[in-house]
């Protein structure tokens, strides 16, 4: 590593132990925050198509059985991921005073301890024949490289504090991309060559290795041995909270359909599976991209209410723009799609879900933010009590709605408690002043109208698909007709706010 890269104990002394809070530079933040946004969401489109191109080839090079065997041992570093981190990652991120040396080192080294648990977890499973039962012995490389990859991985969670408290989004876009151009260019290449599954494991290890290297690179961090019981009591205060939070939603999500899986026929949770699945692409391009940006810059913002509130708005606004008319679209043409596309007429039965999960999927778009919010601002507990409630209510009001409206109940189940959504609006109106109708409503009536012209074409859009694309781009531009006139100043007001002076 170049000299210049390097920090010495005496700089860091400098920067972060005698460092407070300092004065914030609010144009400095927004146009980092943009900057970031902008980053992400490019980042987001770039490693799709990465991925779309790398399952279009590997379907060609493997079969089915390799790909069950990669999902199998997903499934148990899905469980074991849990246990990598006690919260301290999210803890040094929100944390109001910058993080110390003794705070990072601690960090780092609960981390990398909690890193070889996993380890010896997946050489026991490994030992005991457990996995290559199922799997064969390609199951068991793969489980070793990715538990081998924790390690390795903990080694860049510091410099990505780091970089986020810095809010310098764009340089972490880097290091992602680098690792799944790796991760896919060798698993394709390798799958060409014919060494079936075991791909997999060679390409989970190369794409640590380069994650690592390149966050390094970009961020250093004074690595160094010390172990701090004040600073882990200080951080873990928080950070406990912020896991358990993260236990409750696995436990909402992934184990509720896991339970799911073994309770409906096995073609029934498959159209659950879908209608989720792809109802989730608009949430991830846009609530998920912005998400990564908002916490750090939220954190950073705790002290300033008004420019806080100013921020959620802002966050507000332009998800629910871009997100609602997606939202009505799917639902309005995804029953069309399958009459038009003779290939996804197997996906009839799943519609009905398909709509409400997508419709539910608009209470998330707002509510994350909130609660997001809340863990930036040290309200965890609010959080955590939003949780809870989530997720005896997926438990307890889901399989009632199965009863009486078999597999769509739990989409149907999904919608109805998105409305629940709405205690956070109200814990986050108890500390910020922030007005959220006033950001929404016009995004609203602009889809309402638009779901109306829609429906009312409903028979056309069923012909063929010269008028199912006439369809889609009507509805579209009737969004963008209403929302002009009813809002064309506020959006571009707000766009000009983005601007930095």
């Amino acid at each position: 590593m170049p000299t210049s890269q390097l920090i010495t104990d005496d700089q860091l002394d400098t920067e972060i132990d005698q460092a407070k809070e300092p004065e914030i530079d609010f144009q400095k933040v927004k146009k980092k925050s943009v900057t970031g946004a902008v980053s992400y969401f490019l980042r987001t489109i770039v490693l799709q198509g990465i991925g779309f191109a790398s399952v279009v080839a590997l379907s060609t090079f493997f079969q089915p059985s390799d790909f069950a065997i990669y999902g199998i041992v997903a499934a148990i570093i899905g469980l074991l991921t849990f246990i990598s981190d006690v919260g301290l990652a999210a803890a040094l991120v929100q944390k109001k005073t910058e993080p110390t040396k003794k705070d990072l080192r601690t960090a780092f080294w609960v981390q990398q301890g909690l890193s070889w648990v996993i380890v010896m977890i997946g050489l026991i499973v490994i030992v005991f024949g457990w996995l290559s039962q199922k799997t064969g012995p390609a199951g068991n490389w793969i489980l070793l490289a990715s538990v081998l990859s924790f390690p390795l991985i903990t080694l860049k969670t510091m410099p990505s504090i780091l970089l986020e408290r810095k809010l310098e989004f764009s340089k972490l876009v880097i290091p992602q991309i680098l690792e799944q151009l790796t991760y896919h260019g060798i698993l394709i290449t390798l799958a060409w060559l014919g060494f079936g599954a075991i791909a997999f494991a060679w390409a989970i290890i190369a794409r640590s290795l380069i994650g690592v290297i390149a966050m390094t690179i970009i961020q250093p961090w004074p690595f160094g041995f010390s172990f701090s019981k004040d600073s882990f009591r200080e951080l873990f205060s928080y950070g406990f909270k912020f896991q358990l939070n993260d236990l409750l939603a696995r436990v909402k999500d992934q184990l509720f359909y896991l339970v799911l899986g073994g309770w409906l026929p096995l073609n029934q949770f498959g159209y659950i599976q879908w209608a989720k699945q792809w109802s989730m692409y608009p949430y991830n391009l846009t609530v998920q991209n912005v998400m990564a940006i908002t916490f750090p810059t939220f954190s950073r913002l705790q002290h300033h209410k008004k420019k806080l509130a100013r921020a959620i708005e802002i966050s507000l606004f332009f998800i629910s723009l871009a997100i609602f008319p997606i939202l009505v679209g799917m639902s309005l043409f995804i029953y069309p799609l399958t009459q038009v596309l003779p290939s996804y007429n197997k996906w009839e039965p799943a519609v009905l879900s398909f709509v409400f999960f997508t419709l539910s999927i608009g209470w998330a778009a707002l509510s994350t933010p909130l609660t997001n919010t809340l863990n930036a601002i040290g309200q965890i507990n609010k959080t955590l009590k939003l949780m809870i409630m989530w997720t005896v209510l997926t438990w307890t009001l889901t399989p009632v709605f199965i009863f009486f409206f078999d597999y769509n109940g739990v989409a149907l189940a999904a919608l109805v408690i998105g409305f629940s959504s709405l205690l956070a609006f109200y814990y986050v109106k108890q500390v910020v002043s922030v007005r959220i109708w006033e950001q929404i409503w016009r995004q609203l009536l602009a889809s309402a109208v638009m779901a109306l012209v829609g429906l009312l074409g409903w028979q056309v859009w069923l012909k063929g698909w010269p008028q199912l694309v006439g369809g889609m781009i009507l509805v579209g531009l009737t969004y963008l007709v209403i929302l002009g006139l009813v809002g064309g100043k506020k959006v571009w007001a707000e766009v000009k706010n983005l601007k930095v002076k």
